[in-house]
């Protein structure tokens, strides 16, 4: 089968056991998860007895609020939608009718580009690796062609960068060169909540830096990634005071509002990991990241290491005359389903054909055993078969 995108790799795969593919959260239900669903009739008359907007106030505060992003809430500039490729479409609206070119994050998820391709805007490559010295960033960015607006993905998908990495000071660089070359920046927070256990990592409240910054910002987040709710999600969409209006506008074309219900049963999940400080989301991503770095462990794949500790395990192909595409379609045809790199590197996919990505938001025995086929397959792999 033909693909030419890498959600059409992602259902096809919905139909088979071994699904290494979507990055959606799969995995089964944690105890005090199990909770909450046996109390889902009791939260459906609560939604049905409560005011939306007392609803959508609660959501947007305990979201913000356990992602430590207090200065989210600072003014009222937040909007519901059902998914982040909604905040997406709204975004990209507001940048086609401005008519202005965005340079994006290279490598990314396909959608984006896809999304803003089907509005006709213009696209530059952000290259990721401009970023990877904060001292450098500033100088990297002005020297090379950018777009009206800048489009960061933090973390990325599929490499795990975050510019959290270097505290403030990667953050600060950008935000200083969108203020003095007066540029739109635009951020995808949609697998942020994967920052927050990690030690290693600074997260503050760049929401606060924003603000203060007094640039033109968008930024949305997503709860789809992280909570295993059989894609009941809800994302939010944030911008600065200057273009709120606008956005607004834009969003009430496409919805009246988010389903209060949803709102009440994610609001649930958010505090569930609140009070289990992540343990039931964290603790199983960290245990199948050891347990498919140890089943690769010299196979074909070499996992390249994350800054953050998304829910996606990013890997290099170790012999150079294999090509991702060829890869992916004799596993495929053995059963199991990754994601070529190809369409991640959206303006040159050669470069992506060096790279695998397997999804890890998976119950552990169930991808155990799908990593072990995929390692039988590997081992038995040939060039140009």
């Amino acid at each position: 089968m033909e693909y030419n995108d890498i959600t059409q790799h992602e259902i096809e795969a919905l139909k088979h056991d071994f699904n290494m593919s979507d990055a959606h959260a799969h995995q089964s239900q944690s105890p005090t998860q199990r909770n909450i669903i046996s109390r889902l009739p009791e939260l459906w008359y609560e939604a049905e007895n409560t005011r939306q907007y007392d609803m959508e106030q609660r959501f947007i505060h305990n979201f913000f609020r356990t992602q430590l992003q207090e200065g989210a809430l600072r003014n009222n500039n937040a909007l519901l939608a059902y998914s982040s490729s909604i905040a997406m479409v709204i975004t990209s609206n507001y940048v086609m009718k401005r008519d202005i070119t965005v340079s994006m994050m290279h490598p990314c998820f396909d959608n984006l580009t896809d999304i803003f391709k089907h509005m006709r805007v213009p696209l530059l490559p952000l290259e990721e690796y401009w970023l990877h010295d904060p001292e450098k960033i500033y100088e990297n960015l002005e020297k090379n062609h950018t777009g009206d607006a800048l489009f960061f993905v933090d973390p990325n998908n599929p490499t795990g960068f975050t510019l959290f990495k270097f505290g403030k000071r990667g953050w600060e660089e950008v935000i200083r060169f969108c203020k003095d070359k007066k540029k739109l920046l635009i951020i995808d927070f949609c697998f942020a909540p994967f920052l927050l256990p990690d030690r290693d990592l600074d997260v503050f409240d760049i929401y606060t830096l924003l603000e203060d910054s007094g640039i033109s910002y968008i930024a949305y987040e997503d709860s789809g990634k992280a909570w295993p709710l059989q894609d009941t999600k809800v994302a939010i969409l944030k911008s600065s005071a200057d273009i709120f209006e606008e956005i607004h506008d834009i969003q009430t074309a496409y919805l009246l509002n988010v389903s209060p219900f949803i709102l009440n049963v994610v609001n649930e999940y958010i505090l569930d990991s609140e009070r289990d400080n992540f343990a039931s989301l964290f603790d199983l991503l960290d245990r199948n990241r050891s347990t498919a770095q140890e089943i690769l462990k010299g196979s074909l794949l070499e996992p390249i290491d994350q800054p953050a500790k998304v829910s996606v395990l990013w890997c290099r192909i170790t012999d150079e005359s294999i090509h991702a595409t060829d890869l992916k379609r004799y596993l495929e045809e053995g059963g199991v389903h990754v994601v070529p790199g190809t369409y991640f590197f959206w303006n040159d996919h050669e470069i992506g054909e060096r790279f695998i990505r397997i999804a890890l938001a998976r119950d552990t025995e169930k991808l155990k055993e799908g990593l072990q086929e995929l390692r039988i397959l590997l081992d038995h792999y040939a060039p140009g078969r």
